[in-house]
């Protein structure tokens, strides 16, 4: 069962005055002048509440609080309260009692300010209402997005296949004999200059018996053997041998 709704109270002034009015003879409006406005039929206090969407104008016994007449507004401004056309302090309120039945009477206000909340308070009420209805009305018209559900059902299994990933190696060069590639130095730890030449630092570094085997006598950085006289019996020393003596 749905929980009632609950009555608020929007606006509240201590002195109404309510007045018997004449029928309505023209389609120009009721005018308060045509009132007796020195003779007010009742005075008491008005509250205005709201439940739901419809606002009730009472009126109350301003000491008792007893309920003199109440109007049920469901749209405003509609017949239900009507404005006089001669006047902002005065209006024409429809009251229903009990067993449905209706009559219009009269309600003024002294005070200017006090007509101005009246008419603001059912003013604001109702813009609520129509921005209520305009907002659920595009709700209704949006269709709901599907609800996923992701969760694993009952002796549901996933199964992850992950590739094998290769390490990195970072072991040191091999020779293809499988022997680790051999780093020679010569004494010293660094190449000597020979000549200018790593070549011959390299054979400077060696031992006299394995320079032969080491670099081959064809050689580019290599001098050649010296050419043995074709006549040995020349004297290389001899001044007549042609030679220039230093």
């Amino acid at each position: 069962m749905a929980a009632a709704a609950r009555e608020s109270v929007l606006c509240v002034k201590a002195d109404v005055k309510v007045y018997r009015i004449p029928p309505r003879v023209s389609n120009r409006g009721h005018r308060a002048a045509d009132w007796k406005l020195d003779e007010p039929d009742w005075s008491g206090r008005l509250r205005v509440t709201t439940k739901g969407d419809t606002a009730y104008v009472k009126l109350e016994d301003r000491v008792t609080g007893e309920l003199f007449a109440e109007a049920p507004v469901e749209s405003y401004p509609s017949v239900t309260i009507e404005s006089v056309t001669d006047s902002s302090r005065y209006f024409v309120l429809c009251i229903q009692d009990g067993s449905g039945r209706r009559a219009f009477i009269g309600v003024g206000f002294h005070d200017r300010e006090d007509a101005f909340d009246f008419n603001v308070a059912l003013q604001d009420h109702f813009k609520w209402v129509k921005q209520d209805a305009e907002v659920s009305k595009r709700e209704q018209e949006l269709e709901p997005c599907p609800k996923l559900d992701l969760g694993f059902k009952e002796g549901e299994t996933i199964q992850l296949q992950i590739g094998n990933m290769k390490r990195r190696d970072r072991s040191r060069p091999r020779a293809v004999g499988g022997g680790a590639v051999p780093l020679l130095l010569p004494p010293g730890g660094r190449f000597a200059r020979a000549g200018g030449s790593p070549i011959r630092a390299a054979e400077a570094s060696l031992p006299q018996r394995g320079r032969d085997t080491a670099l081959g006598t064809d050689h580019p950085d290599m001098e050649p053997a010296p050419t043995p006289l074709s006549n040995p019996s020349i004297d290389v020393d001899s001044p007549q041998s042609g030679w220039v003596q230093f």
